[in-house]
């Protein structure tokens, strides 16, 4: 077994979970209210500027120069081609780019993003990938996974995000990711694989409590 493959095995019962919440049933079937996608969108748009840094934090620490310039592109396509997206179901809302990122983080994005963050200033290169890793492969899987009885109707309120996230160029970024994580691992010590294993399942767990978030249109208690 991979180590990517063992990573996801100890998460599993996170990621089953996933394609039962509530929210996730409601995008795809297209029932969710449009109220708790616009509090999800304006959330996961903070979330990307996140994503972005932790992607350039990757590529500085990568033990190859293909590497650090593959990172270095993830980090340019987090904030055009997911941002991109984000940004034009703004323009629906009449949001401008920096109204939308001036919307507070909630609880959740707060401590996920501090998460991957921290991760980013003192892991390696892999420990890194592994952090991100959750947020990349698990949208493809829940991509992929509302689209199994084929694309949504041209009608429906979140076309466009369902076909981004079920895109054959998606699932490239975590393949990669993974392959990554996989030859890195090899060199790994025992106390860097059990960073490792921890950081996962705390993402996986993140990701499960992001739709949550979303799903109760979180907010700070005080």
């Amino acid at each position: 077994m991979s180590f990517s493959d063992h990573l996801r095995k100890l998460a599993q019962p996170i990621w089953s979970a996933q394609l039962r919440h509530p929210f996730v049933v409601a995008l795809g079937n297209g029932t969710l209210p449009q109220r708790k996608f616009k509090y999800y969108i304006l959330q996961d748009a903070r979330f990307l500027g996140d994503l972005a840094l932790v992607f350039a934090a990757a590529a500085q620490k990568a033990p190859d120069a293909d590497s650090a310039v593959r990172f270095n592109k993830l980090a340019e396509e987090t904030m055009t081609v997911e941002r991109g997206l984000h940004e034009s179901y703004g323009t629906r809302w009449k949001m401008t780019a920096k109204q939308m990122a001036s919307v507070p983080m909630a609880p959740t994005n707060y401590a996920y993003t501090r998460h991957m963050l921290a991760v980013a200033l003192t892991g390696s290169a892999c420990e890194i990938t592994v952090v991100a890793l959750p947020c990349a492969w698990i949208y493809c899987v829940v991509g992929q996974h509302l689209l199994k009885k084929g694309p949504p109707s041209p009608g429906h309120p979140y076309r466009d995000w369902l076909m981004l996230y079920a895109s054959p160029e998606f699932a490239e970024v975590q393949r990669w990711m993974r392959e990554k994580v996989d030859l890195w691992a090899k060199e790994a010590g025992t106390d860097e694989k059990r960073r490792m294993e921890e950081s996962f399942v705390i993402s996986s767990r993140y990701e499960w409590m992001f739709w949550e978030m979303a799903w109760n249109e979180e907010e700070w208690p005080m």
